[in-house]
């Protein structure tokens, strides 16, 4: 049994964390779980997490675990991602027994001897650090570990470079190679173009490997004119609509068109038209209007500063560009500063919002509204059916709790 637990740290990786675990955030190229999974070889059974997120269901995502927590089951830290590797590793099948594993000598998961009954797990407080027993079979794996959301931004290249290969050598995906028979597509550079069957790519399309490898999922589009610089990662069912793409990770079932830079995106989101996005984070669900641009660097040529639930802090970026939250929509031409935070469920139409927004926010300009409960459910509803997903009862239970607990939360600005 594989456990992902968000401790306190994690449960302030704003503005995800409003709608959920850290494991469902994509860091590199995976999913936090879905790198625990190939770390084991065994998918996850549950996550701990806050308390507004009882009732998550997305996908394949696993539930919330209850208490206790069996012997046996790995207790797994979400802020930790190990790089993932095609041999075996402590904890999988055949692998030596360790119970302990640790990045940059921090325990990143746990084997647990026995039952967990501690509630301080529930609300994030367990350190993992506390439950090695004296006599542990401990190994060292590599890794990096994410101490704040602009983190993902921070590691973003490193991990592209290493999880593309991994990715490609588990799913048996091939690489095209310089001579490849697909008429008027360019491939720059030494490093591989992993193309999965069912990917498609029309011609004068250039895949720019020079800084690293590019990786196409089953069902992926490029359209022509369209320059892939690598590393770069295309999920699922996504589609890339011309214009500059580049070191970026675009999740499963998203459309991006316009430029697009060191950006990240979970899944099921929309940048349909023209407009520069760099070094910024999408949610699930998100629309940028046409014209959605970010600014990325300051003028100063300064490390940028962006807001976090402990206050307004220095990220150490001198690049940081917006983080939309889940379900995010933005007008058309809407400008957004350097290292901006737009709440999960917000929706502005105007020029230049400020640089925090509180989450289901609406609006044509601070001091903005708080979107209707109904009316973004109806939003939503259309949304989610465009990509063929039902709002069903129970995400509408979990919608319920995640707004009550957004509105209910002090630490956002006011609107």
């Amino acid at each position: 049994m594989i456990v992902l637990y968000d401790d306190a740290r994690a449960r302030a990786f704003e503005p995800f964390a409003t709608t959920r675990p850290l494991g469902e955030v994509r860091a590199g190229a995976l999913l936090g779980r879905e790198r625990w999974a190939m770390f084991f070889g065994a998918s996850a059974d549950a996550f701990i997490g806050g308390s507004h997120l009882a009732h998550f269901a997305e996908f394949d995502a696993p539930g919330a675990a209850s208490l206790p927590l069996p012997a046996g089951a790995w207790l797994v830290n979400t802020r930790a991602l190990p790089v993932p590797v095609a041999v075996p590793l402590p904890g999988a099948p055949g692998a030596p027994g360790a119970d302990v594993i640790r990045i940059d000598g921090q325990v990143a998961a746990i084997c647990l001897r026995v039952p967990l009954q501690d509630r301080c797990v529930l609300d994030g407080s367990l350190t993992l650090e506390a439950l090695v027993p004296s006599d542990a079979v401990e190994a060292a794996v590599t890794g990096v570990w994410l101490h704040d959301t602009w983190d993902i931004i921070r590691h973003l290249t490193t991990q592209l470079q290493d999880d593309i290969p991994a990715i490609a050598s588990t799913l048996g995906i091939r690489a095209l190679s310089n001579a490849h028979s697909l008429a008027g597509v360019v491939i720059r550079g030494d490093a591989p173009v992993f193309v999965e069957d069912g990917a498609t790519i029309e011609p004068f399309v250039v895949f720019d490997t020079s800084s690293g490898p590019v990786l196409l999922r089953r069902g992926a589009t490029v359209h022509a004119f369209t320059r892939v610089v690598g590393p770069c990662y295309v999920g699922l069912q996504s589609t890339l609509m011309t214009d500059r793409i580049a070191a970026s990770s675009i999740g499963d079932m998203c459309r991006v068109h316009g430029e697009l830079s060191m950006s990240v995106f979970i899944g099921h989101a929309n940048k349909g038209h023209d407009g520069f996005v760099g070094h910024s984070i999408l949610g699930r669900w998100v629309n940028l209007g046409a014209g959605t641009t970010t600014s990325n660097l300051k003028n100063s040529y300064g490390t940028v500063a962006m807001w976090s639930t402990s206050g307004v802090r220095d990220t150490g970026l001198q690049f940081a560009g917006t983080f939309f939250g889940d379900h995010v929509k933005t007008g058309i031409g809407l400008r957004l500063t350097t290292g901006c935070v737009l709440g999960a469920g917000t929706n502005v139409m105007d020029a230049m919002p400020p640089k925090v927004v509180a989450p289901f926010s609406w609006g044509t300009g601070a001091p903005y509204e708080v979107f209707a409960t109904d009316k973004f459910l109806e939003t939503a509803t259309r949304m989610m059916a465009r990509r063929g997903i039902a709002l069903d009862a129970h995400h509408r239970r979990f919608i319920d709790d995640v707004i009550t607990h957004a509105l209910a939360d002090s630490r956002w600005p006011s609107r």
